[in-house]
């Protein structure tokens, strides 16, 4: 069994979980997500079977889309609902629907975040969230993530009795980006502590909702012997890459990881080419690290195929 496997990941289980269940579903060990999803978050959770494995990280570079709510008036420990409230302060009644979209519209384009003490980053071997549970809070370092488009998707919810707001946004983004650190980001630029109170991720490397099957769906079409009609071909978390289709002769170089001419095959100097042959993907290349003129195997997905 080879390719792709969009599941729809439910509140309560992590990522981990996810994959741990489909290996049993499945009887089978070569199994891998990309873009891990926490506990309290619900959504597509794109799956590499087999040989697709290979393409997992090319799969964590396309866009995401999230759907989920912000709370204003309080933050906490992680940054979402699950953790200990840390600060809270009364929201004024000067923060209104038109200030929070100000605000939202200034995330668009290309941001610095800081990733949260409770993430899976490594620091020195050891991931932000165990460092997190001692107590400890460690220096780390910024990135620059994409945001195409943040906004606001419902009216402005006021609690009087716990002088909070709420409202609904969607997001679309690049890899990387930590959507709880967006909402914590919102009320600092507001001048109230927030936190994400809810969060539904809707689309990721190019799969959405509609075709996300939850594990109960995955263990029914398993059991009536038709799971393979559902199994997507390793090709689809690559179409966001430049393709290049190659002759018999070239095949034969490409599935022996030759070093080829890079002025031939990325004329727009690209930094990376998903090679096919007889439409299927047989290997991704990269520029040579020293010999700029030359591009060299990334991964060779496949060899074995019939010239």
């Amino acid at each position: 069994m080879e390719g792709l496997l969009p599941i729809w990941k439910e509140r309560g289980m992590t990522s981990h979980d996810c994959v741990f269940k489909l290996r049993k579903i499945l009887k089978m060990k070569k199994i891998g997500h990309s873009g891990t999803l926490d506990p309290d978050v619900d959504g597509v959770l794109p799956v590499a079977i087999g040989k697709a494995t290979k393409v997992i990280e090319y799969m964590m570079d396309s866009e995401k889309i999230y759907t989920g709510e912000i709370t204003l008036g309080f933050s906490t420990t992680t940054e979402d609902r699950s953790g200990e409230i840390v600060e809270k302060e009364p929201v004024s009644s000067e923060i209104d629907e038109a200030s929070i979209d100000r605000v939202l519209s200034e995330f668009d384009g290309v941001i610095t975040q800081t990733p949260p003490m409770y993430s899976a980053v490594k620091i020195n071997g050891k991931r932000l969230y165990e460092y997190a549970r001692e107590g400890k809070v460690i220096d780390r370092p910024s990135r620059e993530v994409m945001i195409h488009s943040f906004d606001r998707t419902s009216d402005v919810k006021r609690d009087e009795e716990n002088a909070t707001l709420s409202f609904s946004f969607k997001v679309v983004c690049g890899k990387g980006t930590y959507v709880r650190t967006l909402a914590v980001d919102v009320g600092r630029k507001l001048g109230v502590p927030s936190h994400m109170s809810d969060l539904t991720r809707e689309a990721s490397s190019g799969f959405d909702r509609e075709e996300a099957l939850t594990l109960t769906q995955i263990q029914s079409l398993v059991d009536a012997g038709s799971i393979d009609d559902h199994i997507l071909p390793l090709e689809r978390a690559l179409v966001h890459m430049p393709r290049y289709d190659l002759t018999k002769e070239e095949y034969l170089l490409v599935k022996n990881g030759s070093r080829l001419e890079r002025e031939k095959y990325m004329k727009n100097k690209e930094d990376e080419i998903v090679f096919y042959y007889m439409d299927k993907a047989a290997a991704i290349y990269k520029v040579h690290p020293t010999k700029k003129d030359l591009i060299k195997p990334a991964k060779v997905l496949r060899n074995e195929m019939v010239v």
